[in-house]
């Protein structure tokens, strides 16, 4: 096995760095171009790693002159970049590659409590890609960091250098703004409320699997895939919630990303639309309502 680990030059990458810099690993950077520090940022990380005799790769943030980035843009430019090295030393070699990130369980709770600010459905629970591997999160191993607290007395004992993003302090982000509210817990408090929302993570993980697992076993008895057909009546008798999650997968597999509204405006059209319309997704992709399916 081979780990790919997303190395930003943070105190949290840079303790997962020295944890398994013995191990098989390629070290991947990804320059977002976005402040002044950040070159400064990649050149740690690469001098990090000629040092220790790991192969470096970086990739860059792709932007037009005034151009502005969301926080989800970054985020998906940067795991796509770690996907394309990911595949790309999957062909050099037959072993198996796994990303890994340094995400803690203060991570995971932040990101659940963003989730449940900007009102997702059951999925904000299980904010984390099960194609990534999170050491912090995921390893029972009790000698292992867990959380920030942990990864920062990790540093402390092992003298680990490492670069500070000065935009974690900036209080126009909201994730900063959750970070500062949970940092007013009793340690003890945010030691308990860090462990329940990582019960309640692995349950919703693994209702998300099976979720999963059935709604594959549903495409592959449709003409879904080679077609791009779903039966019509299906949608009648469902329930919102179930019809939404139904349509998520399906339009999933299309790469086609729609948000909660667009999605219930979609099931009523399912529903109500007479035969022959067509419902418009983004990207300009029309679906085609017929009396009993529906065409991609």
């Amino acid at each position: 096995m081979k780990y790919l680990l997303a190395v930003s030059g943070g105190v949290d990458s840079m303790v997962l760095f020295d944890i398994y810099k013995k191990e098989n690993i390629v070290v991947a950077h990804f320059n977002h171009k976005l402040r002044p520090s950040a070159d400064d940022d990649e050149e740690f990380v690469r001098k990090t790693c000629q040092e220790n005799k790991v192969r470096f790769e970086v990739g860059y943030l792709e932007l037009k002159p005034g151009e502005k980035i969301s926080e989800e843009r970054a985020r998906a430019e940067r795991y796509k970049f770690l996907n394309q090295i990911k595949a790309q030393l999957e062909q050099e070699s037959p072993e198996k590659v796994k990303i890994c990130t340094a995400h803690h369980l203060d991570d995971l709770a932040e990101t659940v409590m963003i989730n449940l600010i900007r009102g997702t459905a059951w999925r904000g629970l299980t904010p984390f890609s099960s194609e990534v591997y999170r050491p912090f999160i995921q390893d029972d191993d009790i000698l292992k960091p867990e959380s920030k607290a942990d990864i920062l007395v990790y540093a402390s004992r092992n003298k680990i250098h490492f670069r500070e993003d000065p935009t974690n302090f900036e209080p126009d982000f909201l994730r900063n703004r959750v970070r500062e509210k949970l940092s007013t817990l009793d340690p003890e408090e945010k030691y308990q409320l860090n462990q329940k929302i990582k019960q309640l993570w692995k349950r919703q993980t693994e209702i998300r699997k099976e979720i999963e697992t059935i709604l594959e076993e549903i495409t592959e008895q449709t003409d879904f895939k080679e077609q791009g057909i779903i039966e019509r009546n299906w949608f009648y008798d469902l329930d919102e919630k179930t019809a939404l999650e139904i349509l998520k997968y399906f339009l999933n597999l299309k790469n086609i990303s729609l948000t909660t509204p667009q999605l219930k405006d979609f099931f009523d059209a399912i529903k109500n639309y007479i035969p022959e319309k067509r419902f418009n997704l983004p990207g300009d992709r029309l679906v085609t309502i017929h009396k009993t399916y529906l065409k991609f």
